[in-house]
């Protein structure tokens, strides 16, 4: 978890060494795989820290309880937290390096679940889940921040692969949760064993990332500067798609949202399902999503990441509209199997293209696209929890369909094929093009073939 603000020597220019990948920049293939599966093994204990509390939900509503308004607030404060604590995620990054804060960052997400399990009133699991919230935030930006590293070396789409890594870890959480309450764990103790062995997790993945900075930040900085100096800012146009790409994140977040908050509750209460298998609801959500995002990446080299995305639109729509409209136990758990489908590449999508938007500081729209999808978690878990209290959760649940009709309107800022974006690049460290706008100067522009597989 080096922090060291120079780059690596091993990330300069292509040496004439074997093992070394052709390109502007070169690391030998095998650590390059090492720092991929650092990443991979970040996102699996962030998708499964949360996900082990999920199952616990409706136990702590009747321990506690709460109302659905009430249970909907208190977990309002998860990304409450994140949106007070997420934009210090790129100055945390330029300070200490993406490496070092993602690490960190998973071990107080996790310390934080953990608080919010045992939390014995409504203030004190609010407080918790807002902690929770706060660490998380920060650790999304920093292993993202990393993954785009990794991903501009290996020259090729690989972001979605990451997520789906997540995926398997949001699964593999609410299994050991579900596991957990059929076994007749303790939350204290179920929760204490899963932060203890997910943070020696992210402890063994500090030694394969990549060290230092990522030497792509000194080019972003400089043409920001450039831009500063030339206009004073970034032109409209490019906020106007920031605030696009904003909205379909939120929107994929809406849905997951849902899954993880409403499912297990819907399935429960309002269905009659049993408890472990009303976690199958949230499980079938990021078991379809993981299915999604595994494909992604060769959907959208071949299709375009507009064309799947209005795709995914139309699943949840479709999905999660017959679900509602018919509902009953099976057909519910495969409405939240669409909706996760549908949803797969949403916040992979946003997060590469803002990444990608020229004018702008290092981190700055990855950084902002993650705070400002916390939105849609700070938003759904209230106001479904209104609507349900008003008429039924199944009735507020309609604001998954409703996601899939905004990413149908908004999916046209997205690229139609891989790295198009109809805008000046960013120049990235050892592009032999100066010219922001020449698209050679693009690391996901490069073609597969010179990529590490």
């Amino acid at each position: 978890m080096a922090s060291s603000e120079s780059p690596p020597p091993s990330e300069g220019p292509a040496s004439s060494r074997k093992d070394a990948r052709p390109g502007s920049t070169a690391l030998p293939e095998a650590r390059l795989r090492r720092a991929r599966i650092g990443v991979a093994l970040l996102f699996l204990t962030n998708g499964a820290l949360f996900a082990n509390l999920l199952p616990r939900y409706p136990a702590i509503m009747d321990e506690l309880h709460l109302s659905n308004a009430q249970f909907g607030m208190a977990v309002a404060a998860f990304p409450l937290g994140a949106l007070v604590a997420g934009l210090g995620a790129a100055a945390l990054i330029r300070r200490f390096g993406s490496a070092a804060v993602a690490v960190l960052g998973t071990v107080l997400t996790g310390a934080g679940v953990l608080a919010a399990g045992v939390a014995p009133s409504w203030a004190l699991l609010a407080g918790a889940l807002f902690a929770a919230g706060a660490a998380d935030a920060i650790t999304d930006v920093a292993q993202n921040s990393h993954g785009l590293r990794v991903q501009r070396l290996y020259g090729r789409s690989i972001l979605n692969s990451f997520h789906a890594v997540w995926s398997i870890g949001a699964v593999l959480g609410g299994l050991m949760g579900a596991g957990a309450i059929l076994a007749g764990l303790s939350r204290g103790l179920h929760l204490g064993l899963s932060c203890l062995v997910f943070a020696a997790v992210a402890l063994a993945a500090s030694r394969l990332l990549l060290p230092g900075h990522d030497p792509a930040a000194a080019a972003q900085e400089a043409q920001a500067t450039g831009t500063a100096k030339t206009t004073g800012r970034p032109p409209l146009k490019i906020w106007a798609i920031l605030a696009a790409l904003v909205l379909i994140a939120v929107s994929g977040s809406l849905v997951e949202d849902a899954g993880s908050t409403w499912a297990a509750v819907y399935l429960s209460g309002s269905l009659g399902a049993a408890a472990s298998l009303a976690a199958l609801g949230y499980v079938s959500l990021t078991g379809a999503q993981f299915v999604g995002r595994l494909v992604g990446d060769r959907l959208v080299d071949r299709f375009g990441q507009r064309a799947v995305a209005r795709c995914g639109g139309v699943i949840v729509l479709a999905g999660m509209g017959c679900a509602l409209a018919w509902p009953t136990v099976p057909g519910t758990i495969a409405g939240f199997a669409a909706a996760g489908l549908g949803v797969a590449t949403l916040v992979p999508a946003a997060m590469h293209t803002a990444d990608e938007l020229p004018g702008l500081r290092h981190g700055t729209g990855l950084t902002l696209v993650s705070w400002l999808m916390r939105l849609g978690f700070l938003c759904s878990p209230p106001v479904v929890g209104l609507i349900a209290d008003a008429t039924s959760v199944r009735t507020g649940l309609l604001v998954v369909p409703l996601a899939g009709v905004l990413v149908l309107f908004l999916a046209q800022v997205l690229p139609p094929r891989r790295g198009v974006l109809h805008l000046p690049k960013q120049p990235r460290p050892g592009d032999q093009a100066s010219v922001a706008g020449d698209p050679s100067s693009s690391a996901s522009s490069t073609s597969s073939s010179s990529a590490v597989p």
